[in-house]
């Protein structure tokens, strides 16, 4: 059995069911596997993106690859294929994989590049870098009620990786401090997330999301070489530019965050969520505030799907 998906160019024959694809070929989902002696799953010396789909297409897919190139650059792995041949799979991957979702859900798509064969577990024969597509059902259920209720956010001794180890613009799977901060946030209160500072005390980033903070109106975002340039973040900002919200990029202290009206975080797969806790204190009223609300719903209009009904929908239905 075959499926036909199109993406911007001829018809694609697919096998039916869950699709992966590995360095050019489709296979079952079921059979996607990183080998052991792969680096990137020994030294996590992996090159990511993680991108969502709406409706089944890949949302800003153009700023998805860029990132991604630049961060193979960085980490010096040459694909074997174009990197736009990597995300016209993704495409197909998505629209193909869409399919097979309840209605009204939708998918994220993970795009992977890793250095291939470690050589010292390969009888020291030098590997292929591998290049991998694979996508999953956006897990709704972990986010739902934040987006009315906010999450917690703590303050963790755990610190950003200096830009001495790798650049804060290369995104990759080494993410052990992530683990470590996350952990110690959630002990010190129960589903609470970190938020991870540079060794300075300048405010970068929690584990899944971009932060900033809302005052007296304006939004102010840690610069790029303070955090990842995330690209639901440029979103946001676009889209706050379109409703005359001010933005403004500067280092944030622990105290700016303290003392914020509210705090956004922003991510792939939830697009945009208020934490309205921060180290056991609510910020502002301690509910979702203006300026998210008002983005919140800019993100719906712009991508045509009621987000917050979207995860909600998705939440009930696990329960059931």
């Amino acid at each position: 059995m075959t499926s036909d998906v199109v993406a911007d160019g001829p018809v694609v024959r697919l096998p039916e069911g869950e699709l992966a694809w590995v360095d050019g070929r489709w296979l079952p989902r079921s059979a996607f596997a990183i080998p052991a002696g792969d680096a990137g799953f020994v030294l996590g010396a992996t090159v990511t993106e993680q991108c969502r789909t709406f409706g089944g297409h890949l949302f800003l897919p153009a700023a998805h690859r860029d990132r991604f190139a630049a961060s193979l650059a960085a980490a010096r792995i040459a694909p074997p294929l174009p990197v736009g041949v990597v995300f016209e799979a993704a495409t197909v991957l998505a629209r193909h994989n869409h399919r097979l979702l309840p209605a009204g859900e939708d998918l994220g798509v993970v795009i992977l590049a890793t250095p291939g064969d470690l050589p010292a577990q390969h009888g020291g024969r030098p590997g292929r870098p591998r290049l991998a597509v694979h996508s999953f059902p956006l897990a709704f259920p972990l986010w739902a009620r934040a987006y009315r209720g906010g999450v917690a956010l703590r303050a963790v001794t755990v610190t950003q990786v200096p830009a001495t180890c790798w650049p804060l613009e290369l995104k990759c799977r080494s993410r052990m401090h992530y683990h470590l901060a996350d952990r110690e946030a959630a002990d010190a209160e129960a589903g609470a997330r970190a938020l991870i500072c540079h060794g300075d005390g300048r405010v970068s980033e929690t584990s899944t999301a971009n932060v900033a903070i809302v005052r007296d109106g304006t939004i102010t975002t840690p610069p790029p070489g303070d955090a990842l340039p995330g690209i639901s973040l440029a979103h946001t900002r676009r889209l706050a530019g379109r409703l005359g919200i001010p933005w403004i990029e500067h280092s944030i202290a622990l105290a700016d965050v303290r003392g914020a009206d509210e705090i956004l975080l922003t991510s792939t797969p939830s697009c945009l969520l208020p934490a309205t806790r921060f180290d056991g204190v609510a910020i502002g009223a301690g509910v979702p505030g203006p300026v998210f609300t008002r983005l919140i719903a800019a993100w719906t209009d712009d991508t045509g799907v009621d987000i917050i009904s979207q995860a909600e929908h998705a939440a009930a239905r696990a329960e059931r």
